[in-house]
């Protein structure tokens, strides 16, 4: 029998492109100390081409493949698939802590797993909250769930830190350590600036499941309008391959020539086009955290954001899914330069860059210093 390595053994599980990247980070952060961790990493496959394009961005080369994604695939059917590989998963590595990040259903049913075999789970991204389970869905419920069961808790802000310890958690489980989409962003963004666009660009990415059928018309004739009412603008929007959202995107805002409908960018366009555009439209948790980081004003497409730290700090707005408000705020970021300035400051109130190294100290227990964000 091989002798065990005295370093802890860690499991690194992640199934969709944000999970990825937002993992990549730490999973890079415990490499570089071969002798404290020995890593390996899982990918249940919830997503696939995303998630490939994000791997081979990133670095990112998983141990273990589950390729779990199957076509119309239920909430259920994919839960229950995970808890299930994952339990054959846990009894083969025996790891001593399974790493998770944020709330999709991968990370809920890892924890899970993870729980009945009594092996130590680690929240990466815990104590987001919006107080509704139904928004974002099932997002909400998941996040919950993992943090439940969750020996350590990293938190990205105070703001979720409070959070966690206002529903019981102990104080000596929560971390504040900043977001790790940050660290991933700022490898991403090095030597991506390049020329201004010849017309400036407004970026959108909707895709929310809460937001299927009559919210995502609303917000569809919302930026159709918006494209009409300003034809100097040109509108880029990676459109999601869910039919849910691909055939009313198509449907509603074909047929306008400054109104681009992409597939999906891999996440090196996605930044580069990020840091060009004049301001962002999205209903997407991780670019509620990115845009700051260059000075981009976000609106943002729902009616409940887990993330209120940036709506606090000036530099995103709620404007919900109806089409009167995404009309009346987006209208006002483009003829007014005095209102598109009071947003467009770079300051990030999610993380300074350094959040997988904090989680790699921890971990170690190491000494190491709680991210605090900068005044504006």
């Amino acid at each position: 029998m091989t002798e065990r390595s005295p370093a802890l053994q860690i499991l690194a599980v992640y199934g969709t492109r944000p999970e990825a990247i937002k993992m990549a980070p730490v999973v890079a952060a415990l490499k570089r100390r071969p002798e404290a961790f020995a890593v390996r990493v899982c990918a249940t496959g919830q997503h696939r081409e995303m998630l490939d394009q994000a791997q081979e961005l990133l670095g990112l080369r998983p141990d273990l493949d589950l390729r779990l994604m199957r076509h119309d695939q239920t909430l259920n059917g994919l839960a229950s698939a995970a808890v299930a590989a994952m339990d054959e998963v846990l009894a083969a590595e025996s790891p001593d802590w399974l790493l998770v990040q944020g709330d999709t259903t991968t990370a809920m049913a890892a924890s899970l797993a993870a729980f009945h075999r009594r092996v130590r789970v680690g929240h990466i991204e815990a104590g987001l909250r919006t107080g509704d389970l139904g928004h974002p869905f099932p997002e909400e419920a998941n996040r919950r769930v993992i943090d439940l069961l969750a020996a350590c808790l990293f938190a990205p802000t105070e703001r979720a830190r409070q959070a966690l310890l206002a529903e019981g958690c102990a104080a000596e489980r929560v971390h504040v350590v900043g977001n790790t989409v940050i660290d991933a962003l700022r490898t991403i963004s090095e030597g991506l600036a390049g020329p201004p666009p010849e017309r400036p660009e407004v970026l959108i990415t909707v895709h929310r499941r809460e937001s299927f059928g009559a919210p995502l018309r609303g917000i569809f004739a919302a930026l159709r309008q918006l494209a009409e009412a300003f034809p100097a603008f040109d509108w880029l929007y990676p459109v999601h391959p869910n039919p849910n959202v691909r055939g009313p995107a198509h449907e509603i805002l074909g047929g306008l020539p400054n109104l681009q409908l992409h597939e999906p960018f891999d996440y090196r366009e996605l930044v580069r086009r990020l840091m060009r555009c004049r301001f962002v439209l999205t209903d997407s948790g991780g670019l509620q955290e990115e845009a700051p980081t260059f000075g981009k004003p976000v609106l943002v497409l729902r009616e409940t954001t887990e993330r209120p730290e940036g709506i606090a700090a000036g530099v995103a707005r709620l404007v919900g899914t109806g089409r009167e408000a995404i009309v009346a705020e987006a209208s006002r970021l483009l003829a007014s330069e005095e209102a598109w300035q009071d947003m467009a400051r770079a300051v990030n109130p999610y993380g300074d860059g350094r959040a997988g190294e904090r989680i790699a100290a921890i971990l170690g227990g190491e000494p190491w210093t709680p991210f605090a964000p900068p005044h504006p």
